[in-house]
């Protein structure tokens, strides 16, 4: 490690002396009048901020903005006394410039409207970046890069970084490498976010890619993308990466058997959006869960049932499980729903009015028949059997259930017709006695009615 060497001090002390320099150079009549110069204009940027932000947040109020205009509105907001302080800094540039035509009496104000210029943009264009943790790295390394560059700094910043270096045998890591590779890392990671945001976004609305190979697009694109971001800033660093083929195979080997099950969800997951079976939107039933695919994971599928609840099902079990895909092939569903009715009945008008009664209920569809059969002829009552299409199961099956059977109800007692439950008599034969005081203890709550 040489952190401390003759060429940094010699690197050092060439910075010190520029700094010096600097600062007595502030002192002569020409750099304070533009010191003052400065403040003026940031006093006038401050007040004309506490002045114009109101009649800005009056300006959004009237005006239906959508989100992201809403959200530059707020941005600029907050960045107005920066924008005024830019116009006012350039304003005043230009003034000196014609009425002093020596460089040095507007030196100051120059670089200080040229820094919070390239500041200002360097902070807008970092917004881009969603990631919190990105953007602060990205926004603050081009800070100080810019701040150093006009400052006339970088040259021996980048020297000075180059010397502070570690040492492992042949390889040699720089604290400059180090920098350098990881805001490009997180300008390629921000970078390929943004593509791939924009680009899963319209593969998903393209009505000519189905909703499985849009995934496995997606899936794929990632997945190239910030493998070669992260490549890409490996290899800024200097790092050789054919050293590391015979420890990322052991590497691999181990992590092979302990994650196998990770693996396996993995190849499930490349199975499930090739071979189409479930793709976002499909109602499924796996067990006792029933729902809509929310999205296709790497790893799991997020499952979304009726009661706001999000399960998110191993994608190796939606391949060696057995799965109900409600809408695989079409978007028809057929429901089936037994009833009976008494003897006295006449099962030809039951059969036609428990028709009627189902094609009465919106979600039914009129043009797939609904039928009625009888299916036996029970204890106490003749069986039937109700069938009826849907094509939005996503909606709800026990509803529409619930729906059908108020609707069977409500023409049934119009129309006469009994639902009958069962009955039983217990008849107490010549010779036979009944103990009273012993009746009630050996009844139950589920023992027949006595008649």
């Amino acid at each position: 490690m040489d952190f401390a060497n003759g060429d940094i001090v010699k690197i050092l002390s060439s910075i010190w002396a520029q700094i010096e320099i600097f600062l007595n150079s502030m002192v002569l009549p020409s750099r304070l009048w533009q010191f003052g110069i400065i403040a003026a204009c940031f006093a006038l940027a401050h007040l004309g901020r506490i002045w114009l932000a109101p009649k800005v947040d009056d300006w959004g109020r009237r005006r239906e903005l959508s989100t992201r205009q809403l959200r530059w509105l707020i941005l600029l907001r907050k960045r107005l006394r920066g924008f005024l302080f830019i116009v006012f800094a350039w304003a005043s540039v230009f003034v000196l410039e014609a009425t002093k035509g020596f460089y040095s009496w507007r030196f100051l104000v120059v670089l200080a409207a040229t820094l919070v210029t390239a500041w200002l943009v360097v902070g807008l264009v970092a917004r881009l970046i969603r990631n919190a943790l990105l953007r602060g790295i990205v926004r603050w390394g081009a800070w100080i890069w810019v701040t150093l560059y006009y400052l006339g700094l970088w040259d021996e910043t980048v020297r000075l970084l180059n010397g502070t270096a570690v040492e492992f045998g042949d390889f040699r890591i720089t604290a400059y490498g180090v920098l350098k590779a990881l805001v490009l890392t997180t300008i390629l990671l921000s970078v390929a976010r943004i593509i791939s945001g924009q680009t899963s976004a319209r593969l998903r609305t393209n009505e000519d890619i189905s909703p499985s190979m849009s995934e496995l697009v997606i899936k794929v694109m990632q997945v190239l993308l910030y493998g070669a971001a992260l490549f890409i800033g490996i290899k800024a660093v200097g790092f050789d990466l054919t050293g590391l083929a015979v420890l990322s195979g052991a590497i691999g080997v181990g992590l092979g058997f302990g994650l196998q099950k990770v693996v396996s969800n993995l190849v499930s997951g490349v199975i499930i959006l090739l071979d189409k079976s479930i793709k976002p939107g499909d109602v499924i039933s796996l067990g006792e869960t029933f729902g809509w695919i929310n999205s296709l994971g790497a790893r799991y599928v997020s499952v979304v049932t009726r009661d706001g609840k999000e399960y998110l099902i191993p994608n190796e079990d939606l391949i060696t499980g057995q799965v109900v895909n409600w809408s695989h092939s079409n978007e028809f569903v057929r429901i089936d729903l037994p009833f009976g009715t008494s003897y006295h009945d006449d099962p030809h008008l039951v059969r036609k009015l428990a028709v009627e009664a189902a094609q009465s209920v919106n979600r039914v569809l009129k043009n797939r028949p609904t039928v009625c059969h009888v299916t036996g002829f029970g204890n106490s009552s003749i069986d039937y059997l109700l069938r009826f299409w849907i094509t939005d199961p996503v909606e709800g099956l026990t509803n529409v259930r619930g729906q059908v059977f108020l609707a069977l109800w409500d023409t049934f007692k119009a129309n006469g017709i009994s639902i009958p439950f069962p009955q039983r008599e217990v008849r107490v034969l010549e010779g036979s006695q009944l103990d009273l005081q012993q009746a009630p203890e050996t009844h139950s709550e589920n023992s027949p009615q006595e008649n």
